[in-house]
């Protein structure tokens, strides 16, 4: 594959990252997620302010979905595009690979730290399962837990039928390029740039908006933020925003 032919296919993975980015930006339900935070944790490290709130809410959001984001919209399309592999025909195993000896299975994943016990296991199920479907092609069968970042070193086995291998390591497998890993980067030139601007105007938007929607049910009448309200909200047992009850005059 040339340069040319990969940069390319990495700039429609940048495309499709950054546009599933916006969606999932414009699927945010401000209350949704405040019922799910701990305001006393905001009190506690001296919140004051509406959008500081916001802020740190857009920002623990986007940053627990970009990671998988970015796994389904750019490592395992690019990785299916420069392995000449197929689709796997097993749910969880994402590529497959035929050799005139080998069937190879892999499943990619982002970093090497994002499984418990019951994933591990589950992971070694879907294997299992592939397994048992191509048993009648006769070949060995390599099962590939891959990881297209990070290091694991020598200890990429593990007590399931699967092996591990990340970065640099996987890439090479797959294309027998030991530089492919850096390429990935190279390659990205100046495009993130621009889709930069476009999503940093619609967090902008979102910030503005969503200060709005807070300072509305959970604002005092001299701008500070209502704590009880908030509370109420999150905990209570009556969960309605109480910021249109009049509130009683200060007698001092």
């Amino acid at each position: 594959m040339s340069s040319n032919e990969l940069e390319a296919i990495i700039k429609e993975a940048l495309d499709n990252f950054y546009q599933r980015r916006l969606s999932k930006l414009a699927s945010l339900k401000l209350k949704e997620t405040l019922r799910k935070k701990n305001p006393y944790l905001f009190r506690a490290i001296g919140v004051l302010k509406a959008d500081e709130i916001v802020e740190c809410i857009l920002q623990a959001y986007m940053s627990s979905s970009d990671e998988t984001i970015f796994g389904d919209a750019f490592f395992e399309p690019i990785a299916k595009h420069v392995s000449g592999g197929t689709v796997s025909p097993t749910e969880g195993v994402d590529i497959a690979i035929e050799t005139e000896k080998i069937y190879k299975a892999i499943s990619v994943k982002s970093g090497p730290n994002i499984f418990n016990s019951s994933q591990a296991k589950r992971m070694d199920d879907e294997f299992r399962t592939l397994r048992s479907r191509v048993s009648k092609l006769h070949k060995q069968f390599d099962a590939v837990l891959a990881h297209s970042y990070g290091y694991i070193g020598t200890s990429n086995t593990t007590q399931y039928i699967y092996r591990r291998c990340a970065g640099q390591e996987f890439w090479q497998e797959i294309t027998g390029d030991p530089d492919f890993y850096l390429q990935l980067c190279h390659l990205m030139g100046n495009y993130p740039s621009a889709h930069r601007l476009m999503y940093e105007e619609e967090k902008a938007k979102a910030v503005n908006r969503f200060t709005l929607e807070f300072l509305n049910d959970f604002s005092t009448p001299d701008g500070g933020i209502d704590w009880d309200a908030f509370l109420r909200f999150n905990s209570g047992s009556d969960r309605e925003p109480k910021n249109k009850v009049p509130r009683k005059k200060s007698t001092q």
